[in-house]
């Protein structure tokens, strides 16, 4: 089953995400920090990383920044979902690499339908 990494230190849009994402048929795991994000991925080796800019203390670029920086998640697909949806933020998490960028409040088809075309997946 394809693994999605939720990063988001809001519980409730975590249980939303999750929610979201198991209806859609992924299996869902989750951090609330960017320190457990990273130790997530290496555990559990997800598919998709679903991440948020805002995170108290390493930040969502960090985290980004951490993965690009390893051999072994260097293509692992990352979403930035964010409530910074300035150009500056988006041209930031673009170079850093990220796949995608969500500004929140984000249409939850929307997210589906990216993280299963991100994956090559066929949306119905």
């Amino acid at each position: 089953m394809t693994k999605v990494l939720v990063v988001d230190d809001e519980p409730n849009i975590v249980l939303s995400i999750e929610f979201l994402m198991e209806q859609a048929g992924f299996d869902v795991i989750s951090a609330l920090d960017g320190e457990q994000a990273l130790e997530c991925v290496a555990a559990n080796e997800p598919d998709v990383v679903l991440l948020d800019i805002s995170l108290p203390g390493m930040s969502g670029f960090d985290v980004l920044e951490a993965l690009r920086s390893h051999t072994a998640t260097v293509q692992l697909p990352v979403i930035m979902l964010t409530a910074h949806g300035r150009e500056a933020e988006r041209e930031k998490g673009f170079a850093l690499g990220a796949n995608a960028y969500i500004t929140k409040p984000f249409s939850t088809q929307a997210l589906v339908e990216k993280v299963q075309t991100l994956l090559g997946e066929e949306t119905s």
